[in-house]
């Protein structure tokens, strides 16, 4: 087929019509023309190619026929682009009669929302041949008619138009009768018998004819009908009715059953001759089925409900037939009236189905089509958006309508739409009809994950477990899906020049903080986090918190006694405690201290055991060792006191330390004592118990003139020892100088007393005089830095003579 260019006048339409091309128009209208009958999967027309597009676009772009109320006539060709047909077309079915026979659809190119109308005529072929209502027709002729008479005969039918129509009638040759063709107020043409010389009864009684119909196709095709003439008398007048053509108009509501009109003929003749009977001429379609005749009275009544959007108009023929034979022809033209009895029609022809957020207005959801099947004003359809609702309709082409926002939306408000649409006509009473399409809007990520406060506080014992959960965060998102997908992190930071990673960590999924380590309340106390969560949007976006975690003490520090300190030569420390000494009166002092804090820390003193029970007592606050009562001769030499330091935690701790306290009134009678303990295993000590026994007479006489020197200095140091007395933080600070060896313990010497050193490794015994301490006050450590500790060997406490003495020196 050729393809022409726009339509541009009614010549050029006429044009493109007579020579089976298509022709576009300034509105968007593409005209095509096909005969009928074509195979499936003929070609129509390069539509491609009207459209501007290649073919492989009519895939990608969406490109679909968009056709109403009928079965789909015509189909796309995706390779080549080209209108098919969808399968066989008969004219004849489609359209019956009338011509030109057009269908009308339309094309769809939905990326664009475009609408493109399609017109395809469709011409007719020579498929049918012209037939007869009966295959016989029997004429009976009075014999008295007059040469000349003319018969009506029955009209033969050809369903097809134009030259391929009926075109004209035949009679075989007859000496009797011949054919006259007449054309009445259409194009009809109605053959008659025409009595060409009298009838002669006798001599031929029956006269058999065959009337040939035919069309003008290529090849011609005809119908036959063979016609028996009975020669009768008298009867010459057909009836006759008394209007050619009838006029009547019906509403399309009208019951079934309802008379719409009655027709009417007459016949001149008497008799059996003038009986008339009706019958309705054969129609195409189906409006045998919708009317009725009756063939006695005329009445003309609905046997199947009207339907105006079926069929406006209907043109049924009838004949009137007298007792012989003789029939005559009328038309009836029946007009159906339209009712508002359709609702309007809304059918959704595209659709999105989501939305992205925050979408400007005017986003294009959904394209819409609106129909009636009613005329006038009761197909005048109005549409629109039920409820307050953040969307409107547009007019787009013909009845279709755009369903845009009316403004930006937001998911975290509202994350599905159910939008009504109702469709109302102008009929009375208005019909509407309603439908409903589901909109989602789509997350984009416009919100950060937030906690709950900006600071949070935690608290967790310390000793804690490794891998202990300390504590939990939780953020929220309003978003969805990945945008809420939140990720839990640490800040980078140091503690003590140690990252903060090595301390803490978090779980990125559950926002769970693990304790990396044990927590020790003595090296921090607090520390503090800072925690981002960001979500898996893109870009993502985070928010911050602060958590301050306190790390509560437990008491996991025993007390430590720093006076009397531990040695670490393999002496035991001794105090001095003088017989004359009164009941309370201060040997020494137990200095402790504990790590923890508040209640872990307070300590209490007691004494544990003691080699002689109720001389010694010790404060339970203070630490202070004093005498219970007075000291008798009968008391031991050295005493043994076992105290015990214990905190108030929970469980308690408790450290103990052993004091040895050794009772005499001075030096020379702690060395008599200790000689008439010791004695030397081995006789060549004896020189050296001699030297010791000068050294501790020159000695006590040095002492009796340095204790007078003492008294003199104490009024100047009074006030000094008072400070140090209530401080009790110098005691750490006493040096192991101010200790004697005894038994591998280690003592502070009391007021009055002297320290004596004695070392068997060296062969050397000293004996220092320090300056004198009072019982209630500490030696400071400027005072007993002055002197050198008097080593006394652990065998010369176990032998009185020890021949390994060699010298004895003092300092002073």
């Amino acid at each position: 087929m050729m393809r022409l260019g726009l339509e541009t006048a009614g010549a050029l339409a006429l044009l493109c019509a007579l020579l089976g091309t298509q022709c576009a128009d300034g509105f968007r209208k593409i005209r095509y023309s096909v005969p009928e009958e074509l195979d499936k999967g003929s070609f129509v027309g390069n539509i491609s190619k009207d459209l501007g597009l290649e073919p492989r676009e009519l895939a990608e772009r969406g490109v679909r026929i968009v056709s109403r109320g009928r079965s789909q006539l015509f189909s796309l060709n995706p390779r080549s682009g080209s209108l098919v047909t969808a399968g066989r077309i008969d004219r004849e079915e489609l359209c019956a009669q009338s011509a030109p026979c057009l269908v009308s659809f339309n094309i769809l190119v939905e990326d664009k929302l475009k609408i493109f109308e399609v017109e395809v005529a469709i011409s007719d072929i020579n498929d049918n041949a012209p037939s007869f209502p009966t295959e016989e027709l029997e004429i009976k002729i009075g014999e008295l008619t007059d040469p000349g008479t003319r018969f009506p005969l029955k009209t033969a039918f050809d369903p097809d138009v134009g030259t391929n129509s009926l075109q004209n009638y035949k009679l075989n040759p007859s000496d009797y009768f011949s054919l006259a063709v007449n054309s009445v107020t259409d194009d009809a043409k109605y053959p008659e018998l025409v009595l060409e010389q009298a009838l002669d009864r006798e001599k031929i009684a029956v006269h058999q004819l065959d009337l040939i119909a035919s069309d003008g196709g290529d090849p011609v095709h005809s119908g036959k009908l063979c016609i028996k003439v009975i020669v009768l008398d008298a009867n010459d007048n057909p009836p006759v009715f008394t209007k050619p053509e009838y006029h009547v108009s019906v509403l399309e509501n009208v019951p079934v059953g309802t008379r719409l009109i009655t027709v009417n003929a007459t016949d001149p003749d008497e008799g059996f001759n003038a009986q008339v009977s009706y019958i309705l001429d054969k129609m195409p379609g189906k409006i045998a089925q919708v009317f009725h005749l009756n063939s006695v009275t005329g009445d003309i009544s609905i046997l199947k409900s009207l339907d105006y959007e079926d069929a406006v108009f209907y043109e049924i023929k009838i004949e009137a037939q007298d007792g012989p034979g003789l029939f005559s022809r009328a038309k009836l033209l029946v007009k159906v009236l339209d009712v508002n009895d359709n609702a309007p029609e809304v059918s959704i022809t595209s659709l999105t189905g989501s939305v992205p957020e925050e979408a400007p207005a005017g986003r294009e959801i959904a394209l819409i089509s609106v129909h009636d099947r009613d005329s006038g004003q009761n197909g005048q359809v109005t549409v629109f958006v039920l409820g307050n609702l953040p969307f409107t309709l547009e007019k787009s082409i013909d009845q279709y309508y755009r369903l845009v926002t009316a403004k930006s939306l937001d998911r975290e408000q509202v994350s599905q739409y159910n939008i009504s649409l109702k469709a109302t006509d102008q009929g009375n009473p208005p019909l509407s009809t309603e439908t409903h399409i589901t909109l989602h809007v789509s997350d984009i990520n416009d919100n950060p994950p937030t906690f709950t406060h900006t600071s949070y506080s935690a608290y967790v014992p310390e000793n804690n477990p490794r891998g202990a959960s300390i504590f939990s965060v939780t953020a929220q998102d309003p978003d969805t899906d990945k945008n809420a997908q939140i990720t839990y992190s640490l800040a980078e930071d140091t503690l003590q020049g140690v990252p903060l990673s090595s301390y803490i960590s978090i779980n990125s999924n559950t926002g769970v903080l693990y304790a990396l380590c044990s927590f020790d309340y003595e090296q921090f106390r607090d520390l503090q986090l800072q925690v981002t969560a960001s979500d898996s949007g893109n870009p993502p976006l985070s928010s911050n918190m602060t958590l301050s975690l306190f790390v509560l003490d437990q008491n996991d520090n025993m007390p430590e006694i720093l006076y009397p300190a531990l040695p670490i030569d393999g002496s035991t420390g001794v105090e001095l405690a003088p017989r004359s000494a009164d009941p309370g009166y201060l040997v020494t002092k137990v200095v402790a201290v504990d790590k923890d804090s508040g209640q872990n820390a307070w300590l209490s003193y007691r004494l544990l055991k003691a080699s002689e029970p109720g001389l010694f007592s010790v404060g339970l606050h203070t630490g202070e060792v004093r005498t219970a009562r007075a000291l008798l001769d009968r008391d031991a030499l050295k005493q043994s006191l076992v105290v015990a330091v214990q905190d108030h935690g929970q469980p308690p701790l408790s450290a103990t330390v052993t004091l040895t306290i050794a009772v005499a009134d001075s030096i020379p009678d702690v060395l008599g004592d200790l000689e008439s303990i010791h004695t030397p295993a081995n006789p060549k000590d004896s020189d050296l118990t001699l030297y010791l026994v000068v050294a501790v007479a020159v000695v006590s006489c040095i002492f009796l003139a340095f204790v007078i020197v003492l008294l003199a200095l104490r009024l100047r140091r009074w006030h000094s020892s008072r400070l140090l007395q209530t401080s009790g933080n110098g005691l750490a600070d006493i040096p192991a100088s101010h200790f004697v060896g005894l038994d591998g313990v280690q003592a502070f010497l009391q007021t009055y007393s002297q320290e004596v050193s004695l070392t068997s490794g060296s062969r050397k015994s000293h004996l220092i005089f320090p300056q004198p301490n009072y019982a209630d006050t500490l030696i400071s450590q400027e005072s007993c830095g002055k002197s050198e500790p008097l080593i006394i060997p652990q065998d010369l406490l176990e032998t009185k003579e020890d021949p390994n003495l060699l010298e004895v020196s003092l300092f002073l």
